[in-house]
């Protein structure tokens, strides 16, 4: 009779057991990222296939069909990074789940690309070079294919580094670098490019004083109030009014040129009605809500959650309906050479491209966009729902100001200088909160203490700003290297 297993025996089985597991688990881990690859080769070689069945066969389709997995290529890191700046602050703020927040994003993203997206586009990216700098046909086309892959490729080494960087500048950059290699540094409008650089700087900087400001303006009427419920009843409703009428100035200008042409003014008096509305609506649903409140910051953070919702979806759909041109806007101007023979500086786009656009910015925001919304929600500087809807009423107000003043910017700029302008202003104004005495116990903390007790990273800011930086003159330098290599092959 065999004899039954000692608890010493139980327990190596145990521990085998448990490595196995362990061992599944890591196997998953690792696998996770290869899935997401899959999927994202998988709808790239879907792209190519539709691109052969509207183009049929021969040479010139083939170009189609490459330009067109390219196409596909930076639509899916624009979703992967892009995207994060809208959905980013909601999800730190714990407004939204992580999931949550991906499914309205891709939703308002395609529906912004789809229904109100531009059907005429500058196909060089806002007269960066001159058409006619270039020899024939066959030199802009594979100036077009150069700055789609050098762009596609700093966004995606971005995303990887976690980024957050304008998908609009690196895809003028790759224009830039292919306009260069191409025909010279007398091809480049320089003072478009000048324009550009300013926005470096006039993007972030106005976007946090924005926001800091809404800050400001908040803390001192509603949460330093003795009564906040009485305050929050006061003030939030007139705050989602302000929203309401930035959102609707903002998708007059941005998001509506397919379906109809409004000049600032308009789009303006648009706004001002649309938050007259919304404030009327807005009031006696805030007193409702508030009913039975607890007179606590954290009231307020329920009383701000459903805007901020609402204002990432519109946000989302803006950017849908704007920055779908900068995967398909090289694609369609690729398309338009082969077909007609000739280069153009505005084209129209073909539904098709247009529906490539659209789904591979959703399908780079499903598979690859965590990571970022991650590192704009919670990893520059902690946010609740009131600073995280201070960064998107900023998002909003600084496109119509910059409209206004005729100033070229960027969404990604403007979102992330926003939340760093909340992370600074929290800096500042608890130093400027402390106690008296504090400065003297504040000299005897270690170095490495006083950089811990920072609201905003450092590393991160660091990170990011270098980014930004490099940006265009990266992307130029990469494009020019890819278009020299096509060049030399078939041309």
């Amino acid at each position: 009779m065999s004899q039954p297993p000692s608890p010493r025996n139980w327990k190596t089985l145990d521990k085998d057991l448990g490595r196995i597991g362990q061992l599944e688990l890591a196997t998953l881990y690792v696998a996770r990222p290869m899935v997401g690859l899959g999927i994202a080769l998988a709808f790239m070689v879907l792209v190519g296939l539709i691109a052969a069945v509207f183009t049929g066969s021969g040479a010139t389709s083939a170009i189609i069909i490459a330009a067109a997995v390219l196409g596909a290529y930076m639509a899916i890191n624009i979703g992967a990074n892009d995207v994060a700046n809208n959905m980013g602050p909601a999800v730190g703020a714990n407004a939204l789940t992580l999931g949550g927040a991906i499914v309205i994003a891709a939703l308002c993203e395609s529906a912004g690309a789809l229904l109100a997206g531009g059907d005429v586009v500058s196909t060089i990216s806002k007269g960066i070079i001159d058409p006619a700098g270039l020899e024939d046909t066959s030199i802009f086309i594979w100036a077009m294919m150069a700055a789609l892959t050098s762009s596609a490729l700093w966004v995606n080494l971005a995303t990887w580094i976690g980024a957050p960087v304008s998908t609009t500048h690196a895809v003028v950059g790759g224009v830039m670098g292919a306009g260069i290699a191409a025909a010279g540094f007398g091809a480049v409008n320089w003072s478009s490019m000048s324009a550009i650089a300013a926005s470096w700087v006039i993007s972030p900087v106005l976007g946090g004083v924005i926001a800091a400001s809404f800050l400001a303006f908040i803390k001192s009427q509603i949460i330093y109030q003795d009564d906040k419920i009485a305050a929050a009843r006061r003030w939030v409703p007139v705050l989602v009014g302000i929203m309401a009428g930035a959102f609707a100035a903002y998708l007059s200008v941005k998001g509506l040129k397919k379906v109809i042409h409004i000049d600032l003014g308009t789009a303006l008096l648009i706004g001002v009605l649309v938050g007259a509305v919304s404030y009327a609506v807005a009031a006696p649903m805030v007193r409702r809500q508030s009913i039975g409140m607890e007179n606590r910051n954290k009231s307020l953070k329920t009383l701000f959650a459903l805007p901020l919702v609402i204002s990432a979806a519109l946000l989302s759909f803006a950017h849908g309906a704007n920055d779908v041109a900068n995967a398909v806007g090289p694609l369609a101007a690729i398309v338009h050479s082969v077909e007609f023979g000739e280069f153009a500086g505005k084209v129209a786009i073909p539904s098709w491209v247009m529906i490539v656009g659209a789904f591979g910015i959703s399908f780079g925001l499903v598979l690859f966009g965590p990571k970022l919304i991650r590192m704009v929600g919670s990893q520059i500087t902690k946010l609740n729902p009131m600073r995280a809807y201070c960064v998107a009423l900023s998002a909003a107000i600084t496109v119509i100001v910059a409209s206004w003043l005729g100033l070229p910017v960027s969404s990604t700029h403007i979102a992330v200088g926003a939340v760093f302008g909340v992370g600074f202003f929290r800096e500042w104004h608890s130093e400027r909160r402390r106690p008296r005495n504090m400065p003297f116990e504040r000299k005897k903390l270690a170095v490495e203490e006083r950089r811990r007790r920072k609201l905003v990273r450092r590393s991160h800011f660091l990170t990011i700003v270098a980014a930004w930086l490099i940006t265009v003159p990266a992307a130029a330098l990469l494009s020019a290297v890819v278009f020299t290599v096509l060049h030399a092959l078939f041309v």
